[in-house]
């Protein structure tokens, strides 16, 4: 098995200023793709962007809220015009959100983690479509949970997104179908995040991979060992160790 060359690829990674974002935009960036990462805040783009640069790759960065339709086409526009296409789209970014029972969940905090997990990964996709299709295809890669599979209690929105997100992948799939376009989602598992750290205080982060263990799945999802990979929902621990 060869690995995966990324070479003349153009990859968008949102959230990615940290975690599993940012271990991919570096992943992505080492095996020859251009970068544009996406995030919030400057501070931590800068610093990827910079990383990417001191390793010999190529990154730009575009800061906007993906809970903001017009960031999103903006990020994708971007992408094309500085990098001249887009072939690789992952769909990082999440909010969250509170840990409590559906009866008392904030109701704001529910619009914001669906604006940021469901209409901003709707969005990308929308603002993507076209220049994946004018490429000849491409890879869109979401990421899930396992808690978009399974619903939990005190998981409430960010449950009810990582559901949509599923859904979300599964339609792309179809549709992107006749255009080249792939589409398959990523449940992560638990990994050393920051999210992580949020919605289990009490655990030992040091028992968890960090996010570059669970790189390969999103680098066998970008290269084209997986074309005729579509509409799967994969555990990126099943991947670890493997050198894609």
């Amino acid at each position: 098995m060869s690995k995966v060359d990324l070479t003349g690829k153009v990859a968008i990674v949102t959230g990615g200023s940290q975690g599993i974002g940012r271990a991919v935009a570096l992943a992505f960036a080492a095996r020859g793709a251009q970068v544009m990462i996406n995030a919030r805040g400057y501070a931590g783009l800068r610093e990827t962007v910079a990383e990417i640069g001191e390793r010999g790759g190529e990154a730009d960065m575009y800061a906007g809220d993906i809970g903001d339709p017009e960031a999103m086409t903006g990020l994708a526009s971007f992408a094309h015009e500085r990098f001249g296409g887009v072939d690789i789209v992952v769909h990082n970014g999440a909010l969250l959100g509170p840990r409590a029972r559906l009866e008392n969940y904030p109701v704001h905090d529910w619009h914001e983690v669906m604006a940021v997990n469901v209409n901003g990964v709707f969005a990308l996709t929308q603002a993507a479509v076209p220049l994946l299709r004018a490429r000849g295809g491409g890879s869109m890669i979401y990421v899930g949970s396992g808690v978009g599979r399974h619903g939990k209690a005190r998981w409430g929105a960010y449950s009810a997104s990582k559901f949509a997100v599923e859904g979300i992948a599964q339609i792309m799939a179809e549709e992107g179908a006749a255009d080249g376009i792939r589409a398959n989602c990523v449940n992560p598992g638990g990994t050393r995040t920051a999210m992580r750290a949020a919605a289990f205080p009490e655990e030992d982060p040091k028992k968890l991979p960090a996010p570059e263990a669970i790189v390969p799945v999103f680098l066998y999802l970008a290269g084209d060992e997986s074309k005729s990979v579509t509409g799967q929902s994969l555990d990126a621990q099943d991947y670890m160790g493997k050198d894609y």
